[in-house]
């Protein structure tokens, strides 16, 4: 649970955003986390996110108990650090969007959060997704309330970048001759004007040439895909939001105006709009992009 959280954290502070200690230095707005243990006869341990707290459920850093939870549910995916990306992807909602110039963007792409998180929960786990959730969500979990869709796509653009950082400091690039998808283009995009759009692109496809190889390396020792999600094209335009709030943030206070990305976006025309549990809730399906 510590190695997971010791990732997540360094990640956080090599991406430059906000993390200081709830408990040490700002108690208003600062990150904590608790890993409370079920006790026999008790209430049930929840993982989940309030108020800076991240907290999980430490029986998930026991495996047979984590990989039953997994199929229990239909995860092709469940890990510790997926667990921890998609909590604090609630967190820096709260911090860089709530009250700032994003959240007019971020309800038109993932839609308004204030609908109600209760009856959504209760809607999705009595009749499951949208059939068609695979065209616009990183997950089926993602398309139960806009917070959960959020959280997914930002854990997502987390794994994107640790794996892709990881891979490029060893050496590791890879020239996939295996994908066959039509490579993303600036109309996929959350706004197709950002100067650093190119850069995003490139990124994107680096990281589609790179789990498409892990994939086949997966398969030739006999395990389940590395990588065991599709991307949509639509979900795209989410993952590019996210690099967005999170470049400003690096830059710069976020409750800012991000002046070049949303200058951009006032001239491009506006996109159709396609709290709290645990883990990556991810659909399956094979590497690739609709």
């Amino acid at each position: 649970m510590e190695r997971a959280k010791r990732r997540l954290v360094s990640q956080l502070i090599g991406l430059g955003l906000p993390v200081v200690s709830k408990v040490r230095d700002d108690p208003a707005r600062g990150l904590a986390f608790e890993f409370p243990s079920p006790s026999p006869g008790g209430s049930r341990a929840l993982t989940g996110h309030g108020n800076g707290v991240i907290t999980i459920n430490l029986d998930e850093a026991d495996d047979p108990v984590r990989e039953q939870t997994r199929q229990e549910m239909g995860e092709p995916y469940r890990t510790l650090l997926g667990h921890f990306r998609h909590e604090v992807g609630h967190y820096y909602w709260d911090r860089l969007v709530a009250g700032t110039q994003w959240l007019v963007p971020c309800r038109a792409l993932f839609g308004d959060e204030r609908l109600s998180y209760g009856l959504a929960l209760m809607k999705h786990y009595e009749q499951g997704p949208p059939p068609d959730w695979r065209t616009t969500f990183v997950s089926s979990y993602a398309s139960m309330h806009p917070w959960e869709d959020w959280a997914e796509t930002w854990a997502h653009y987390l794994h994107v970048r640790d794996t892709l950082d990881t891979a490029l400091s060893h050496g590791i690039r890879a020239q996939a001759q295996c994908v066959q998808a039509r490579p993303f283009g600036r109309e996929d995009l959350w706004t197709p004007a950002d100067p650093a759009g190119d850069a995003f692109l490139d990124m994107l496809h680096a990281w589609i040439e790179i789990t498409a190889v892990m994939n086949e390396m997966s398969a030739a020792m006999g395990h389940q895909d590395y990588y065991p999600f599709v991307l949509p094209r639509a979900a795209v335009a989410k993952l590019h939001f996210i690099h967005c709030v999170v470049s400003q943030a690096r830059q710069e206070d976020p409750a800012s105006d991000p002046p070049a990305v949303m200058a951009a976006a006032a001239s491009t025309s506006a996109r159709t709009p396609r709290r709290r549990a645990s883990g990556l809730k991810a659909g399956e399906g094979t590497h690739g992009a609709h």
